[in-house]
């Protein structure tokens, strides 16, 4: 009354399953003999004898077989006219690992007939499970014993149940094995001893619920089990249609005349199942998977919570209903675990160890830049380029596009700074011009003095090309207008210093240099120098022009967009002849700065040389060892300090003069200090 949840079944038991296959083996016996004799006798006149009839339905007899797993009877080659009515044990093999990864039981055990039967079954399981990472946790072998009898296999099983504190057991056997396994359970559940409460799944070849009452049913320790059985439905009618049957025998076996009849049969029964045979001679219907449900009377009921199905499309032939399932009471209905280890959680990986199977394995935590999403990963996979590692590791979150913009702090000081300094210059620049004729603006030559500060202004302007979303056009822009606009900062510096030596040397009597060499001195050395300047950067833009890019690796968090320079080379010559220049500039500053503070501004190009070159000697470490935004940030401040420093030390003493002390702005005073010196 227990087989189905719907019906209730009416069934014979068989009582001894020992006389009831030794019933079949005989009956399989005679129809050999028979079969022999009618073979040999076939070819007597038809006339006489009936024996090529009997030939046929002894063979259709022979070849129709319900039972049987053995693989060798799938050759076709060897035996054409054998026809399984069984469904393949290929299709178990595929259930028994499917079952097993759909719960995540990784660790099991196996107890397997020791007879030729479990090995094959053992040999070709073990593979399977080996290639979805499933371990045996130990294999033991039960003999085959008619009687139940003291033994060393009885403790050896004894042992690997209780010794491996497995919770999900597999089983595989026939009657006379298996029912050595019952007799030992039966006598845990009867006796003193706990019962061997476990998951147990039991193939196709033992109905284990087929004992009678009084041989005993090992409720406790096999309530829950989940076994798989050949797929069977409800055929409406079929029973009636037993009961109504005719005894009379049609002399219909010609129908079957060396097998086509089989070959081609494939229909669909009244439950709407399609019945053939596969290119094996093999059934397709597939297994079912079955739980157990037992109960203290030893009585117990059996409900399909699954299905192998052979015809089923790829990916869907194992399903189960997980939620159907009544689990041992052991359990407490929580869905048991059997695992060697505590599974890796997400963020970590498996580390197999040394001289361990590959089920007990460690866990390692993921290293930076990869994540694992799944427990148990083989190994941590990297983030799409796109996305990187959230703290945990467990999941990709989306990168910020990241580049110096206006709206961050450090973008809007860089930006706020370059606009004062730019406002300064240009209120010098005004000051300049409305003080243009006093001796402090004429001193040192005007147009020399006018192309400085212009240069300077754009030096601080130039820093709004570096701020913001990089583009073709700013990328192309912005490291060669500071290099040729610097360079002519420095060269008027340069200029400058020159123009003081000159001055202070034509002061001598009969040196007439200054008259002779003057503005076109003066003007060569702005022009020349800034030439060359925009040549490299000509050539530069010419062989290998700086573009826009995306940076992924800089930072794990953002995508920076930057400008790449191209060729690092030309990149690292326009500074290096930059500090040519300004060394140069220096250089000479130093060995005039002695002058006569009347005539020269020696000492103030001296401190704002100093300042500029330690500036741009201390920007290329600084700027190799930072990244991303933070590059281009060191490249700004470089150039508004060291700009900023040629402005003040060379242009805040005059103004300081025109604004507070005019006094010291005549002609008088010029006068004065030139008598004092000769």
């Amino acid at each position: 009354m227990h087989s189905q949840i719907s019906q209730i079944t009416l069934q014979c038991n068989e009582g001894s399953e020992v006389m009831f296959y030794l019933v079949l083996a005989y009956m399989g016996f005679l129809a050999i003999i028979s079969f022999t004799v009618a073979f040999f006798a076939r070819k007597l006149p038809d006339t006489f004898n009936e024996a090529k009839l009997i030939t046929f339905s002894m063979l259709l007899f022979c070849t129709l077989s319900y039972g049987s797993f053995d693989p060798v009877l799938s050759d076709k080659i060897k035996f054409p006219f054998f026809y399984r009515m069984f469904p393949s044990e290929n299709a178990q093999y595929v259930g028994i690992v499917q079952l097993l990864k759909h719960f995540g039981w990784t660790w099991v055990g196996l107890l397997t007939s020791d007879d030729e039967s479990g090995e094959t079954f053992l040999q070709t399981l073990r593979p399977r499970l080996l290639q979805n990472n499933i371990c045996l946790a130990f294999t033991q072998l039960m003999p085959i014993l008619l009687e139940y009898e003291p033994s060393k296999s009885k403790a050896n099983i004894f042992f690997s149940l209780w010794l491996n504190e497995v919770n999900v057991i597999l089983v595989h056997g026939d009657f006379l094995s298996m029912n050595h396994l019952r007799l030992i359970l039966l006598e845990y559940d009867f006796d003193d001893e706990p019962p061997m409460q476990r998951v147990w799944i039991i193939t196709a070849k033992w109905d284990f619920t087929a004992v009678v009452a009084w041989d005993g049913f090992p409720t406790q320790s096999l309530n829950g089990t989940l076994s798989f059985e050949m797929h069977t439905n409800v055929v409406p009618g079929f029973e009636e249609y037993l009961e109504n049957l005719d005894p009379v025998v049609f002399p219909l076996i010609l129908d079957f005349w060396l097998n086509s009849f089989l070959r081609k049969l494939r229909f669909n029964n009244s439950a709407g199942d399609e019945i053939f045979f596969d290119e094996n001679g093999e059934m397709t219907t597939g297994y079912d998977i079955i739980n157990t449900i037992a109960f203290a009377n030893e009585s117990f009921q059996r409900v399909q919570v699954g299905k192998i199905d052979q015809q089923a499309p790829v990916g869907q032939e194992f399903t189960i209903n997980r939620s159907t399932i009544v689990w041992n009471p052991k359990f407490k209905q929580v869905e048991p675990t059997s695992t060697c280890v505590k599974s890796c959680q997400p963020g970590s990986s498996k580390l197999t160890l040394e001289g361990r199977e590959a089920c007990c394995y460690s866990c390692s935590q993921c290293p930076e830049g990869r994540i694992s999403v799944q427990i148990d990963a083989d190994q941590c996979q990297k983030c799409p380029e796109d996305q990187y590692p959230n703290e945990k590791q467990d999941h990709c979150i989306p990168r910020s596009i990241d580049f110096l913009s206006y709206g961050e702090l450090l973008g809007a000081a860089l930006a706020s700074l370059a606009l004062l300094s730019s406002l300064a210059t240009v209120m010098v620049m005004r000051l300049f011009v409305l003080h243009w004729d006093t001796p402090i603006v004429k001193a040192n030559n005007r147009s020399i003095t006018c192309t400085l500060l212009a240069s300077l202004l754009l030096g601080f302007l130039c820093s709004f090309l570096f701020i913001g979303q990089p583009g073709e056009l700013t990328c192309l822009l912005r490291q060669t207008v500071f290099g040729i606009t610097f360079s002519i900062s420095v060269s008027c510096v340069l200029a400058k210093t020159i123009t003081v030596v000159l001055v202070f040397m034509a002061t001598k009597p009969g040196n007439s240099i200054m008259k002779q060499a003057g503005k076109r001195l003066a003007t060569s050395v702005i022009i020349l120098p800034s030439l060359i300047q925009t040549g490299i950067c000509t050539i530069w833009i010419a062989t290998s022009p700086p573009f826009p890019e995306l940076d992924m690796h800089s930072q794990i968090s953002q995508i920076t967009v930057q400008c790449n320079e191209g060729s690092e080379v030309m990149f690292y010559l326009v500074l290096a002849y930059m500090g040519f220049l300004a060394i140069l500039s220096f250089t000479v500053a130093f060995f005039a700065r002695k002058l006569p503070d009347t005539f020269n501004e020696a000492k103030l190009i001296t401190f704002s040389m100093l300042l500029f070159c330690t500036v741009w000697v201390s920007f290329v470490p600084t700027y190799l060892s930072t990244k991303g935004k933070y590059m281009v940030a060191v490249e700004i401040f470089s150039i508004q300090v060291s700009s900023a420093g040629l402005l003040g030390c060379i242009f805040f003493p005059k103004c300081y003069i025109i604004l507070v002390k005019p006094q010291l702005n005549t002609r008088e005073q010029l006068v004065r200090k030139k008598n004092e010196l000769t």
